[in-house]
């Protein structure tokens, strides 16, 4: 009683000082800010009046939104790089035994590098130039112009921001990719080969793909994938699950695994990625405006949606609600909402985010189990039919007066400028033919990749007894853990 006497004492007390506190600020306030605040309300540019901004000066309002697009872009970018280093890092790490932390560090931290380099070198002219290898492949890779960037210079601009931001932020988005696919192989491959699958994978499959969407190639301006559903997410979830096959199961798999070593280390690596997250669909706006406002509002939406309903799934059919299932939900609904962020409303966003944490659920009940294939940390199943699964859903959710769609890409301008766009029905058929064309050279690339590497490495996978050791110290020589 003497603590809810307290209770209500205190409370009153913070009624009073809110009260008094907004009376005063009210009282004090001047003229300019009271015409200020009527200012903003009206929604007008108050930012550009300050910096002395004037609606007939063209040239001025231009640099200014110039160096607005440049911060949110440079911000987007190092938020994507936190995704991976040190999110998915930590996320995977937690994951795994403790005997194989250090491991996935590092192929985490490996990858990034390597692939880095690669972006500079071929990568980036290969994904996102024009002009292809000649006139037959126009639609399908990119051209050379860029290798090793030997054209780029500081004044080099993509739209109305520096071209090395674009650079370096598409950059992000081919360090992740194979990135990913590390969750498949965890615990049972050798360093060597990580390095040389991801290297060529990058090439192969990555730099492709990304033409044929966003460089210029043949699904530019057809297929809807505003943030990688095709590009990152089915590429990669098709690839790890067929490198997981390959590979094989990890040792007394499925009845003698040890569970996660960290949940919370999970969750600290989820928590980095969806944060992460914002910057990857924002971003992928190239600019700081209401696209890049409602991308960001409605990726929470579906990553909430997601964990929930992840959750009281898991919590319904073992008892308990988990810390790690509810942040795998997490990670579903982030992959789901990629494609469809620039294109659904908040409604679509909660219809996506709901069917990403109940269909990702069970399909990492299905490839395990049914299929029986041991894709460790379950990239497939949530990245792969995540990625796909919106970039389907996409064809109908993203229709103008579908719970708040934003419109399909346009099918043909008329003379008179007049824009008629897909149907729900021609986009979902563009969409599964961008799916399936990324699975297809996905699969294929990797199982010639992988025969092509295993007798370089000597096989891809680890002896039984460095296994049984744990690759921190058979690969690295090093314990992610030491008790002294």
């Amino acid at each position: 009683m003497k603590t809810l006497s307290c209770l209500k004492v205190g409370l009153a007390f913070l009624a009073f000082f809110l009260f008094n506190a907004s009376v005063f600020a009210d009282f004090n306030a001047t003229a300019e800010t009271k015409e200020t605040a009527q200012k903003w309300l009206e929604g007008k540019a108050l930012a550009g009046e300050h910096v002395g901004l004037d609606d007939e000066d063209p040239l001025k309002i231009a640099a200014f939104n110039r160096e607005g697009n440049t911060a949110w872009m440079i911000t987007a970018t190092a938020l994507v790089l936190f995704m991976t280093l040190p999110g998915l890092a930590l996320f995977y790490g937690g994951l795994v035994q403790s005997k194989n932390v250090l491991s996935v560090l590092m192929h985490c931290f490996a990858i990034a590098c390597l692939a880095s380099i690669i972006w500079v070198a071929v990568g980036y002219s290969l994904a996102l130039t024009p002009g292809g290898l000649g006139d037959d492949a126009r639609g399908w890779i990119g051209g050379k112009s860029q290798f090793f960037l030997q054209n780029l210079t500081t004044d080099s601009l993509n739209g109305d921001f520096p071209e090395s931001v674009w650079i370096t932020f598409q950059m992000t988005f081919a360090i992740i990719t194979p990135g990913l696919i590390v969750g498949a192989f965890v615990e049972r491959i050798k360093f060597t080969a990580v390095l040389l699958f991801s290297a060529l994978w990058l090439i192969v499959v990555y730099c492709p793909v990304c033409y044929w969407v966003w460089g210029g190639g043949w699904l530019s301006g057809k297929a809807i994938d505003f943030a990688g559903g095709i590009v990152v997410h089915a590429t990669a979830g098709a690839s790890a699950l067929t490198l997981a096959w390959m590979l094989g199961r990890r040792q007394g798999y499925p009845k003698s695994l040890k569970p996660p070593h960290s949940p919370g280390m999970v969750m600290t690596g989820a928590a980095m990625l969806w944060v992460g997250w914002f910057g990857f669909n924002a971003g992928s706006a190239a600019a700081a405006d209401g696209s890049a406002g409602m991308a960001m509002l409605v990726t929470h939406i579906s990553a909430a949606t997601a964990s929930l309903v992840w959750m009281f799934i898991e919590w319904k059919k073992t008892g308990k609600p988990g810390l790690v299932g509810i942040v795998t939900g997490t990670i579903a609904g982030l992959a789901t909402i990629t494609p469809a962020s620039g294109s659904v409303g908040p409604m679509g966003a909660i219809v996506i985010g709901a069917s990403a944490g109940v269909i990702c659920y069970f399909a990492c009940g299905f490839i395990k189990e049914k299929l029986g294939v041991d894709d460790s940390l379950d990239v497939a199943a949530v990245h792969g039919v995540g990625g796909i699964l919106g970039t389907l859903m996409v064809a109908f959710l993203g229709a103008k007066g579908t719970l708040g769609g934003l419109g399909l890409n346009v099918k043909e301008t008329l003379e008179d400028g007049t824009e008629i766009a897909y149907t729900s029905g021609e986009q979902f058929v563009i969409q599964a033919q961008g799916c399936l064309a990324a699975i297809a050279l996905s699969v294929v690339a990797t199982y010639l990749i992988v025969k092509i590497i295993s007798p370089i490495t000597g096989g891809i996978r680890v002896s039984e007894e460095d296994e049984t050791k744990g690759l921190d110290q058979a690969a690295h020589g090093e314990n992610g853990y030491s008790l002294n």
